[in-house]
């Protein structure tokens, strides 16, 4: 595994023994020593995986003192860019996904501006379900720059992570993020897909991201059904990030 993604793999491994219990509240993680000579890995690299479950709220710091687990609640901060299928995988949950449709269009005004491209360029929408051990949890209406199109509609419809896929194909790297959250009705498409009732409510979270230079790559609407997700706050004097965990 190439260094650069080592540090994810560590952190995933710390928090599946966290939320599985082998790492309770309360108690010390070894020491980046440690860690680092029982996953073959540099300090350096163990030290990235360590920052991830502290800008997460898993974990505590005290200057002098081992790390300390101040939560076991599976979650995903906002801090950083992890795909719907990764934060479902490190709570032990199967995410799915299936496209219900998917073609180019032209680029609306509100679109052009986030995308950064002319009104009326072209652009590839994407409506993706997605699902949680076989459950339908998840809308995503997303609008991807012309530049990325093609890859992502190379990809199966039933790719379970295009985040990831477009990471290991083609090396994009999804680094910077904007969200919006609200509460939206449920419409007809909406409620059949989600299998609700009309008017049922809807948590939305408007998303734009982009590569590490500012590029954008897509924008999103994407419609969670009541009940699947909690997103919170934690704070501390260090840190308050917002946080996506399971309902």
């Amino acid at each position: 595994m190439p260094e650069s993604r080592r540090h994810e793999a560590i952190a995933d491994e710390l928090r599946r023994a966290i939320f599985d219990g082998r790492y309770p509240v309360g108690a010390t993680l070894p020491s980046e020593t440690e860690l680092a000579a029982s996953h073959g890995a540099s300090r350096g690299t163990v030290r990235q995986a360590v920052s991830a479950l502290l800008a997460e709220g898993l974990i505590g710091s005290r200057q002098g003192a081992r790390r300390v687990v101040l939560s076991a609640t599976p979650s995903q901060s906002f801090t950083e860019l992890r795909s719907f299928a990764e934060w479902a995988g490190a709570g032990g949950r199967t995410a799915g996904g299936l496209v219900l449709a998917s073609a180019w269009s032209a680029a609306h005004a509100d679109e052009a501006g986030l995308l950064q491209v002319r009104r009326g360029a072209p652009v590839l929408r994407v409506l993706r379900l997605r699902t949680l051990d076989g459950e339908p949890v998840l809308l995503e209406r997303t609008v991807y720059a012309e530049w990325i199109g093609p890859a992502v509609a190379a990809l199966p419809d039933d790719c379970e992570s295009v985040t990831r896929r477009l990471r290991d194909d083609t090396g994009l790297v999804f680094a910077h993020g904007e969200h919006h959250i609200d509460a939206v009705a449920a419409g007809t498409a909406d409620a059949a897909h989600l299998r609700l009732r009309r008017g049922s409510p809807l948590l939305r979270v408007r998303r734009t991201t982009a590569t590490a230079d500012g590029r954008p790559i897509e924008t999103s609407d994407d419609r969670y059904r009541p009940g699947s997700v909690v997103f919170g706050v934690r704070n501390s004097i260090r840190t308050n990030p917002l946080v996506r965990t399971h309902a």
